[in-house]
C-alpha cells in the first residue's frame, strides 16, 4: 500500500498532483495507492485509536504537521509505504525496499557551518564527519510493517508532545516530524544493542535514485510550506 496525504484532496495544486500521480506506475505492479486528506485521516484515527489521538491530530495547526502525525497513525496500525506528496517516482527499481520486513527510513545530514544539506550517501560512507554535521533521519519515505516499535514510540511521543504543548511557538520537526522519529529510532537502537539483539531497521542513503522531491512547486512559496508559516 502506498499512502499519501494532502489536506484537501479536492484542491491539490496541479504540480503537486503530477508528483503524486507518478506513483500510479506502481499500481500496475501490484500496489494500491490511497490518498488521505484532513477528513479521511481524522476518520481513520477515530476508528483505530483513542479520542486523545483524534485530539492530537486536531491540535496540529499546520497541514504538514497533520501529515506528520497521520503517517505515524496509519503505519503503526497497518504498515505500508508512506511517501510525501511532493516526491516524484523516477521509474527505477524499488524491489530492494521490500526484500524483508525491516523498517526503512531515509538518512539525512545537515551542515550547520554552511546551512546546507550534505549528500546522504556521501555522509554515510565518507570518513569525514565534522562536528558541524548533524546526522538524522527523515520521516519520508517510511516503509514499515504494522506495529513496528519505532513507529509506535514516535506516535506516542508525538501525541504527548502535541497534547502537552502549553502555547507559544511550535517546533514541527521535533514534535511530530523527523526529530521525533530520529529520537524514537535512537532509543530503540540503543535498547537493542544493550540487549545484544539486531536492529531491524535499514537506513537508506540512496532514496534519490527512487524518487526526488520536486523544486520549485507552487505551494513552497507561501504558508502552505511549513518553513514559511507565520505562527500566530
Amino acid at each position: 500500500m502506498i499512502v499519501q496525504f494532502w489536506d484537501d484532496p479536492h484542491r491539490v495544486p496541479a504540480d503537486v498532483a503530477q508528483c503524486m500521480r507518478s506513483w500510479s506506475a506502481l499500481e500496475r505492479q501490484g500496489f494500491r495507492r490511497e490518498v488521505y486528506g484532513d477528513d479521511s485521516a481524522r476518520a481513520f484515527i477515530r476508528s483505530a485509536y483513542t479520542p486523545a489521538h483524534v485530539a492530537a491530530f486536531d491540535a496540529c495547526p499546520h497541514p504538514a504537521m497533520r501529515s506528520d502525525y497521520f503517517r505515524l497513525c496509519y503505519l503503526a496500525q497497518r504498515g505500508g509505504f508512506y511517501v510525501d506528496a511532493d516526491d516524484a517516482y523516477q521509474g527505477t527499481d524499488w524491489k530492494h525496499l521490500f526484500r524483508d520486513s525491516r523498517l526503512r527510513v531515509q538518512a539525512l545530514c545537515y551542515d550547520t557551518a554552511t546551512d546546507t544539506m550534505v549528500d546522504a550517501h556521501y555522509a554515510a560512507t565518507t570518513d569525514e564527519d565534522p562536528d558541524t554535521w548533524i546526522h538524522y533521519i527523515n520521516n519520508n519515505p517510511i516503509i514499515a510493517p504494522a506495529h513496528h516499535p519505532v513507529i509506535e514510540a514516535a506516535l506516542e511521543a508525538g501525541t504527548r508532545a502535541v497534547l502537552s504543548h502549553g502555547g507559544g511557538p511550535i517546533d514541527i520537526q521535533s514534535m511530530t516530524g523527523p526529530g521525533n522519529l530520529t529520537a524514537a529510532l535512537a532509543r530503540y537502537a540503543y535498547d537493542k544493542q544493550q540487549q545484544k539483539q539486531p536492529v531491524d531497521v535499514e537506513i537508506l542513503s540512496d532514496w534519490d535514485h527512487v524518487a526526488v522531491s520536486r523544486w520549485p512547486l507552487s505551494y513552497r512559496s507561501d504558508e502552505r510550506n511549513w518553513r514559511l508559516w507565520q505562527q500566530s
